[in-house]
């Protein structure tokens, strides 16, 4: 898999179309490059269908790989390097475990994408994300780390090439240490972890514990001056 391998260690940054501004990023130029190794363009939603525009500006101004993180099946772009395939595996909406997938399938079949089936899992960051509520889904209790560890080999079992363990956007508190360490004990495949993740030391902690890919998003987003903070 280009993008991952169960020894990386690599930092991604996401970027919402919605909220993106090519001059506030080209203002941290520099410094993206520097610190991220693969930007992410994707969100819950994408009612201005800015997903296309997005890929094409950041292609044209950035080094790094550019994967489509996936809300719904219109967020696609030819001009990406790759797709993270996301299922939501964590809760039991049809809609998001296959069913988005059918509407895109047969145009990405055609496409020269990097496609990364993906199982992700929703964990409870402390607030109501936009996640749970496109999905109508639950999130798995930080508590209950059985749980979250099962699911996330079930979806290993069921052929994901990576597991996504997820927050959510602005999640008040990220995946716990322990949690990260005990799914990544019993997986093969590689471990993308995001959500409330805020500080160089919350890598630092998700990198030591086992993550291979660290997603920051809404920390950057608020401010990409934020990137100052991690630079640091």
């Amino acid at each position: 898999m280009a993008l991952l391998s169960t020894n990386s260690k690599k930092l991604a940054l996401l970027i919402d179309p919605e909220e993106y501004s090519e001059k506030d990023y080209l203002n941290q130029k520099g410094k993206i490059a520097d610190l991220f190794d693969v930007i992410l363009v994707g969100g819950s939603s994408d009612s201005k269908k800015q997903i296309d525009p997005c890929v094409k500006s950041i292609k044209a101004h950035f080094e790094q790989p550019v994967y489509i993180f996936p809300g719904s099946h219109e967020q696609v772009s030819e001009a990406a390097d790759g797709m993270l395939y996301l299922s939501l595996i964590s809760g039991n909406n049809a809609q998001y475990l296959i069913g988005e997938h059918r509407k895109s399938a047969l145009a990405l079949k055609q496409m020269d994408l990097d496609i990364v089936p993906t199982g992700y899992v929703l964990v409870d960051g402390g607030k109501e994300t936009s996640v749970q509520k496109v999905s109508q889904t639950l999130p798995l209790s930080q508590d209950d780390i059985e749980t979250i560890v099962a699911t996330s080999v079930a979806g290993e079992l069921l052929g994901m090439k990576a597991i996504y363990l997820e927050a959510g956007s602005g999640a008040k508190i990220p995946v716990k240490k322990e949690i990260i360490r005990e799914v990544k004990s019993k997986l093969d495949i590689p471990l993308i972890v995001g959500g409330g993740i805020r500080s160089s030391e919350e890598i630092k902690l998700a990198f030591e514990n086992g993550a291979n890919l660290v997603v920051i998003g809404t920390f950057i987003e608020e401010n990409t001056s934020n990137i100052n903070q991690l630079k640091k």
